[in-house]
């Protein structure tokens, strides 16, 4: 039995009765940080959301706090079926000004699937010549995360140029099957990575539309804001569940 709908509606994405919201975390402190940058630039058009953000907001205490620099989040999280499959599918495309050549990870455009039940993050990360596949389970902000008798935190990057074409609209698809433990990673439609034996069943997605860095923080502080500006294209998200 399956199911198919579109997560998208871009045109409403700075109001508060859309699907979307600014991303970010509440801190321990009673704050939140918020994943906004101040002189972003939003266009919404022919189905597209568009945001051009020059960088400048970090944290120089908490990696993932500042490794997002603007984000929007799915205000209701998707759920994941029980014993099936579910796949989102969507196009990216990436600029970046006055990054480190080569350096994905100076500055990229980012689909995140966080799931805030396990700590989840399933994701690509894309710039102009190179994308990055996604796989892991991460310390979020007051996220408990699972035992089990493997590492409890891990988050495996790969770097790839395979089936991808430079400075233009991609189509990506990530597939988690809950049932046999297994998620697939695709870019036009050509699989470039397989997990299997994931060590936790994943819930629940909300989805995440980046703009980030990661650069590890230093005893000094943060490093990942040095002048560089990103600008990142999206599609609407085709969400097809498979039961």
């Amino acid at each position: 039995m399956g199911q198919e709908f579109q997560l998208g509606a871009f045109d409403t994405i700075l109001s508060e009765n859309g699907p979307w919201q600014i991303g970010g975390f509440p801190l321990r402190d009673g704050s939140f940080w918020t994943y906004r940058e101040p002189e972003a630039v939003v266009i919404v058009r022919n189905g597209m959301l568009y945001v051009r953000a020059p960088l400048s907001r970090s944290h120089d205490h908490v990696q993932i706090l500042d490794n997002a620099k603007h984000m929007y989040y799915s205000k209701e999280p998707v759920e994941v079926p029980e014993n099936g499959k579910i796949s989102f599918e969507f196009q990216i495309r990436a600029r970046t000004q006055d990054t480190v050549p080569g350096d994905l990870y100076d500055g990229y455009v980012s689909l995140n699937l966080l799931d805030f039940t396990t700590g989840a993050a399933l994701d690509f990360f894309v710039t102009d010549d190179q994308y990055a596949s996604v796989y892991g389970v991460l310390p979020f902000p007051n996220v408990e995360v699972p035992d089990t008798d493997q590492t409890k935190y891990f988050c495996i990057f790969k770097e790839d140029t395979k089936s991808f074409e430079e400075r233009a609209f991609n189509t990506y698809r990530i597939t988690y099957n809950r049932a046999s433990d297994e998620v697939v990673y695709t870019v036009n439609d050509v699989e470039v990575r397989r997990e299997t034996n994931v060590p936790l069943k994943f819930n629940q997605f909300t989805v995440g539309l980046g703009i980030m860095t990661e650069k590890d923080l230093t005893p000094e502080g943060s490093v990942s804001v040095h002048g560089q500006t990103v600008t990142g294209e999206w599609s609407p998200v085709t969400v097809t569940i498979d039961e």
